[in-house]
Formats: C-alpha cells, structure tokens, sequence
C-alpha cells in the first residue's frame, strides 16, 4: 500500500497517547502532517512527541478529558486562532466501560462511556466543522467496533455509544455529500490495546493484530484520494 504524502496537512487525532491513537498519530507525522494530539496523559504525549520529533515529524500536544465537553467546545476556535484552520480530524478516543448486566449499569458509567466515545465526537463535529467544510479536502475518520453490530451480552453501554457513533457518522456524511469532504469510520478489528486487555484480562482466544498494522488503512481513508464516503471500512 503507497502511503499518502499528508505534507502541509493539520491533522487532529484524539486518544493519541497509546494504542492506535499513538499508532496512527506516529503515521499521519510520518507522511507530512503536523499532528494535533489530544489525550489525558501528559507524560504518554510527550512520549509521542519524542517518537515523532525522531521521525523528523511535527506535533503540537494537548492534554485534554474529553469528559470535560465545554472545553471539547473551544478546540475549534482555538485552531482557528493558532493555526487558520484544520484538514483532518480522527475521533479515535474510546473507553470501554463496565462489562456488567444492562440493568447493573451505574448510570454514571453510562455517562461516562458515552461522553467519550459519542458526545465528545458530536460535540468535536460541531466545533471543527466550518473548518474542516472551509479544507480543501476535509477528511474525518471516526475508530469505531464491530461490538457495535455484534451487541453481546454485557457490553451494553460500549456497543450502544459505538452503534450511536455509527449513526451519527452516517448522517453526517448524508449532510457532506456534495462537498469535497469524506466522512468514514474503521472497524479496526482485534488490535493488542489497553482496552483489549482491560476487556479480556485472561489474553484473548483470538489472534490479535499490533496497533502499528492498521495504520496504513487509517492513513489512506484521510489521504486526498480517499474514495468512501458514509461507509464503516471494516478490516481483516
């Protein structure tokens, strides 16, 4: 797979520090783009930093919660302010919540799961969008699950913020189709993450894929040259 040249890109990725969100911020540097990464743990980012600034990339770091939804608000005028606009934005944060009985679910947890893993994503849409429209080829990519469709038992809060996220994505795109703007989202598969090992503390009994072996799907579904658009991309 050729990677795409992202030179002069700004691209803004959230769950940046580790797994996939590191992964793939590590990539976007690679390929040109100067990376916006956002994530709650200040000293994992400037882990990031390091490892970008080797590969001769450019990252600006922002230590954010994106439970705290009023400070989500304020990404768009801010990079507006610093840096005149915004090319590319991956929703990648996520958390997995209690693997509990629907019914012995705390409403705070489902608060929590789905502030992260949908209403941030919303409320960063509402934020960024007159800055991704106002790109000469705005690309949104959104990591999404295939617990989203499979709904197993006592993973209700994940898969229902994951089957909203779907959703949400779809419409979005509906609204985008005649501009120059591609609106996706990746089923990544079982990829070796914190969360994967939080949701299976015994190890998996399935193979699992290194963060690193997705990279290159996400990097083409920001490139200029993308051609889905409204579609959930689910990898082997």
């Amino acid at each position: 797979m050729t990677k795409p040249d992202l030179s002069g890109k700004l691209a803004l990725i959230t769950g940046a520090s580790r797994g996939i969100g590191a992964a793939v911020a590590l990539g976007l540097a690679e390929a040109g783009a100067h990376v916006i990464a956002v994530a709650r743990t200040v000293g994992a980012l400037e882990a990031l930093d390091d490892k970008i600034q080797t590969v001769g990339g450019k990252a600006t770091l922002l230590p954010l919660d994106l439970r705290r939804l009023d400070e989500v608000d304020k990404l768009g005028p801010t990079m507006a302010e610093r840096f005149g606009g915004l090319d590319i934005f991956i929703g990648n944060a996520g958390t997995l919540g209690p693997l509990s009985p629907a019914g012995h679910v705390k409403p705070q947890d489902w608060d929590k799961v789905f502030k992260v893993n949908f209403m941030a994503n919303v409320r960063l849409i509402r934020s960024l969008d007159p800055l991704l429209r106002a790109a000469d080829k705005g690309r949104v990519v959104f990591t999404t699950s295939q617990i989203a469709d499979e709904s197993p038992a006592y993973w209700a809060p994940y898969a229902s913020s994951k089957a909203a996220l779907n959703t949400f994505m779809k419409t979005y795109a509906a609204e985008t189709e005649k501009t120059n703007m591609r609106i996706n989202a990746i089923h990544p598969g079982a990829v070796k993450t914190a969360m994967m090992d939080d949701a299976f503390p015994g190890g998996p009994d399935f193979p699992v894929k290194d963060p690193a072996d997705v990279v290159d799907d996400f990097l083409s579904a920001v490139a200029d040259n993308c051609p889905y658009h409204g579609q959930i991309i689910k990898l082997p």
